[in-house]
């Protein structure tokens, strides 16, 4: 892109890209943020998702800046949660955290809190959260035998990834489909636009 600043994506995610490259941004560089996801005390699922997003950003700014070949550049970050109440689901690794997500959301609503945030050579920071509400169906211990066999929750938010085998499981969707996925691309978009970056600059010869 002639004379548009490098395009990071602050992210390890083949969803993320995947997602990017859906409308048609192709990031100069992946440069995955390494920070403490750890929640703090008392801390709402929904803050959770924006903070995180908001420092993974940072952190990779850190890293362009100290890069010459990187210091203009706009960082782009995302975070996803996973609420049942007011309680964060953890990125399940293991197969009991699997389950009891699983368990959790069998038959009921939750909420999926996407926290996108982008980070300019200036400095500046800009962030928004996207709340999508979710409902699963009631699954049975066949269903979640199933589907933790298939591996497919293993590092995802809520132990789910919805555009997988799991797609089977939701009932209704209200919101962004892609901020569960993983990234909300209509908030995406406007937040690279006003940082500058030419969203649409590659559209002319997208379908060629």
């Amino acid at each position: 892109m002639t004379n548009a600043p490098q395009l990071i994506l602050a992210s390890a995610s083949p969803r993320r890209l995947a997602l990017l490259q859906q409308i048609g941004l192709e990031p100069d560089h992946l440069l995955p943020a390494d920070i403490d996801e750890t929640p703090k005390k008392h801390e709402t699922p929904r803050s959770l998702a924006l903070r995180l997003a908001r420092a993974k950003a940072e952190a990779v700014r850190q890293m362009a800046d100290a890069s010459e070949a990187m210091q203009d550049s706009v960082v782009l970050a995302a975070d996803t949660v996973v609420a049942v109440g007011r309680r964060a689901l953890p990125k399940a690794e293991l197969t009991d955290q699997a389950l009891m997500c699983l368990s959790l959301l069998s038959g009921r609503g939750h909420r999926v809190f996407t926290g996108v945030a982008v980070a300019e050579a200036n400095g500046k920071v800009r962030s928004k959260l996207v709340e999508t509400r979710v409902r699963f169906k009631r699954l049975t211990r066949k269903d979640m035998d199933d589907y933790i066999s298939s591996g497919e929750w293993r590092g995802k938010a809520g132990g789910y990834a919805i555009q997988g085998l799991a797609g089977s499981f939701v009932v209704k969707l209200v919101g962004s489909y892609p901020a569960v996925v993983g990234l909300p691309l209509v908030e995406t978009a406007n937040l690279l636009s006003s940082a500058g970056y030419p969203v649409h600059q590659g559209w002319a010869t997208a379908a060629a």
